[in-house]
């Protein structure tokens, strides 16, 4: 019998015997917390001191390499993950409206975010 339906991928080519080792950081910017790994595209809220191919440091809330888990603030005080500013563009638009019942108030307000479109290029390994 040839290889499970486990064992084998959609190509027909058998799956790796080991788990691929994926390094991940959980970074911080602009407020918000975003996973990310070597090569992902991540859009945060927009870093108006960077131009686009300026090398940017975030500060990392946790790193994942493999098994091991770093989670210790005086560690992971010296990694920054590295990234690449790729593109400022806007988001979506939001339609806010306000309205109050039989007083004739009603006001129209329209938002667009402003955002960074970053590529991780580095997260270092912690310092065993």
């Amino acid at each position: 019998m040839g290889p499970g339906p486990r064992e084998r991928l959609a190509s027909g080519v058998s799956a790796p015997s080991e788990r691929e080792i994926r390094v991940y950081a959980i970074v911080r910017s602009g407020g918000r917390q975003h996973k990310v790994a070597v090569g992902d595209i991540v859009e945060v809220d927009k870093i108006s001191t960077a131009k686009v191919g300026d090398t940017v440091e975030l500060s990392t809330l946790l790193v994942v390499d493999g098994d091991a888990v770093t989670s210790d603030p005086w560690v992971l005080a010296g990694i920054k993950v590295t990234a690449e500013v790729v593109d400022h563009h806007k988001g979506a638009k939001i339609d806010i409206l306000r309205y109050k019942n039989k007083t004739g108030y009603r006001r129209r307000q329209g938002h667009r975010q402003q955002y960074t479109a970053i590529k991780v290029t580095g997260i270092p390994a912690a310092a065993k």
